[in-house]
């Protein structure tokens, strides 16, 4: 059993782009690669595992995107986060305990036929809704969820890296295309995307390396089914914190383990909470406790709380296909001739 947690937090962190990954994965904690490849299998079909695949970064993608929130009535909730769902750029779509009580995150390709303002407008639009916030990240402390600790106040070092969006080539958006799919649990999973691609195995290995360099690719890792591993609670800790202080308040909060996600967003007139951080626990109290901690060792008076209620998605945005341009024709359509 030590060895299979041993496997989940390795995945978790990173699979290594190589010929034989699982090999590598292996070596590091003693396990040989079919079995590292069975066990995989297994914790897939277990739904312990979400998936294992490439994650990229939206923006380094070209995509714009933001955390949105809506305040919803009650009895009109499900219908639309339905309808919130059905945009092919929502990944995440919460329920949390706030008079704002729908939290999305939102994802709009370069060339989208409405703008991510305008996006949500209509999404509004069509759902009733009068009240929302769009809370734009300014800048990106921790991102990438691990859940690879015993206890949510152990510390890790926190590499922040500053990188510059450049367009992709026709050749780097067909990679994308093909790897964001779940990894093929084989040998040498990435001869089976260059076969799809028509390149060699060692092209398409030195190409997504050079999309990791940039940027462009986070890492490949394997996305738990958080309440299969035992973190039932999530937390969304919302700080107002003073502009001057904003740094060395996000790098403290960034450097817990138990925060997944801490970034500094804009604000407005009804939003007065400028830094975000996601925390995942075992239970309410164990996210509660460490929230007290933040806020007392940074001596942090003015935040919030809110507890997810319910999943309405969460799914990871496909990049690049025409899902996006389906959704527009459909919904613009609906609303111009309404």
């Amino acid at each position: 059993m030590k060895t299979y947690e041993s496997l989940l937090k390795e995945v978790q962190q990173e699979i290594p782009i190589t010929n034989r990954p699982f090999l590598l994965v292996g070596n590091k904690i003693g396990m040989k690669e079919e079995e590292v490849i069975e066990v995989l299998n297994t914790l897939k079909r277990e739904k312990v595992i979400r998936q294992i695949s490439p994650i990229y970064d939206t923006r380094m993608l070209g995509y714009d995107s933001s955390l949105v929130a809506f305040r919803v009535q009650a009895e009109k909730l499900e219908d639309v986060a339905a309808l919130v769902n059905s945009h092919p750029g929502v990944s995440h779509n919460y329920e949390r305990e706030d008079e704002f009580n729908l939290w999305f995150t939102l994802a709009v390709p370069p060339d989208s036929p409405l703008g991510l303002e305008d996006t949500v407008k209509l999404m509004a639009k069509m759902g009733g809704v009068k009240d929302f916030v769009i809370l734009r990240t300014i800048r990106m402390f921790k991102i990438g969820v691990r859940l690879t600790y015993e206890n949510l106040e152990e510390r890790e070092e926190v590499e922040e890296k500053e990188f510059i969006y450049k367009p992709l080539g026709d050749r780097e958006i067909r990679l994308v295309r093909v790897t964001q799919e779940d990894m093929p649990l084989v040998k040498r999973p990435f001869l089976e995307w260059a076969d799809k691609l028509d390149m060699e195995e060692e092209e398409l290995i030195e190409l997504m390396s050079s999309l990791k360099e940039r940027g462009i690719l986070r890492r490949i890792g394997a996305i738990l089914f958080h309440r299969k591993a035992g973190f039932t609670a999530n937390g969304m800790a919302v700080w107002n914190v003073e502009k001057e202080r904003v740094e060395e308040v996000g790098r403290f909060i960034a450097g817990f383990r138990g925060v997944s996600h801490c970034y500094e967003r804009t604000t407005n007139s009804v939003w007065k909470y400028n830094l975000f951080s996601m925390v995942h626990g075992r239970d309410r109290e164990e996210v509660k406790a460490l929230i007290r901690k933040i806020a007392y060792e940074a001596s942090l008076k003015d935040y919030r709380v809110l507890f997810s209620t319910r999943e309405f998605k969460k799914k990871r945005v496909i990049y690049f296909t025409e899902d996006f341009y389906a959704w527009y024709r459909d919904f613009t359509g609906a609303v111009s001739s309404s």
